[in-house]
């Protein structure tokens, strides 16, 4: 066989009596604490976001995520859930997306019921959101989910631990890998980014979208079901994040340039009162 990388990794982490705790669980646990730890960071350095706003955010926003990140696999593999309803509650199969949107939403509706703004609020995570992603995609490297179609690339992986998501001995792209890169390239932008971009929410339309083009694209060599016209369910919730971010985006562009417009507009000339102008009043001398 080629040069090639050998993945050779347990995916259960250590058991305890009855429970199994996988690698992929220990990960994604990280991710979350990276992300409130991220928020908390921010919040003590931000005069405008407070340790509770933090907190009552992250306890819509996690459970929010968790709900819809399942929902959303279980729409995927909807004949297999079907066959199998008794499977359908559980913490193993969660997509990345649903996580995402899931948790967008949460924070959205604690935003409207605190009155707070969601845009700067979400514009403050979108960094923190992208690096947590990062970490949780390292849990896919262990686990064996999540990679790419088979290559005979020298960089491609072959898992060979029995107990891994994969398909033994295949070299296939490590897609999940690729997209950690990724991933820490989009976290470098955000902060190079953050404050520069107004108006509120911009920054997290940009996050959305750089993510949603990259799960349009890397999805043509990963591993997974077609849904639609030979997609997959990422790909098309991508391409229609793509388009509401761009909407968006262009929205709030708009808004923000027609405010700066009349802001400066030179207030109207004033009616005549019968007074003189001063410019045509003579020297006193």
């Amino acid at each position: 066989m080629q040069n090639v990388i050998y993945i050779n990794v347990n995916p259960i982490a250590f058991t305890i009596g009855p429970v199994t705790v996988g690698w992929y669980g220990i990960m994604v646990a990280l991710a979350v604490v990276s992300l409130v730890a991220w928020a908390m960071f921010n919040a003590r350095r931000d005069p405008k976001i407070s340790y509770d706003t933090v907190i009552n955010a992250a306890l819509v926003g996690i459970p929010s995520a968790i709900i819809f990140s399942r929902l959303l696999h279980v729409i995927d593999y909807w004949e297999y859930f079907m066959a199998n309803p008794g499977k359908i509650i559980g913490g193993e199969g969660l997509t990345i997306y649903g996580a995402v949107l899931g948790a967008a939403i949460g924070v959205w509706a604690y935003s409207r019921f605190s009155k707070k703004s969601f845009g700067y609020l979400a514009d403050m995570l979108a960094p923190g959101i992208i690096f947590a992603q990062a970490i949780g995609r390292v849990g896919c490297v262990l686990n064996g989910c999540c990679h790419g179609v088979a290559t005979d690339l020298p960089w491609a992986f072959v898992y060979t631990h029995p107990l891994s998501d994969a398909a033994l001995g295949i070299p296939v792209h490590p897609t999940h890998a690729y997209e950690i890169l990724f991933n820490l390239l989009v976290f470098t932008g955000l902060v190079l980014l953050r404050k520069r971009l107004q108006p509120d929410g911009s920054l997290f339309l940009v996050y959305l979208a750089a993510y949603a083009a990259w799960r349009i694209g890397i999805d043509f060599i990963r591993d997974g079901r077609e849904l639609l016209f030979g997609l997959h369910e990422a790909q098309l919730i991508g391409i229609a994040v793509l388009i509401v971010c761009t909407v968006l985006f262009i929205v709030l562009k708009t808004r923000r340039v027609s405010r700066e417009e009349l802001a400066a507009e030179p207030p109207a000339a004033l009616e005549e009162t019968g007074e003189p102008d001063p410019q045509d009043t003579p020297d006193s001398t």
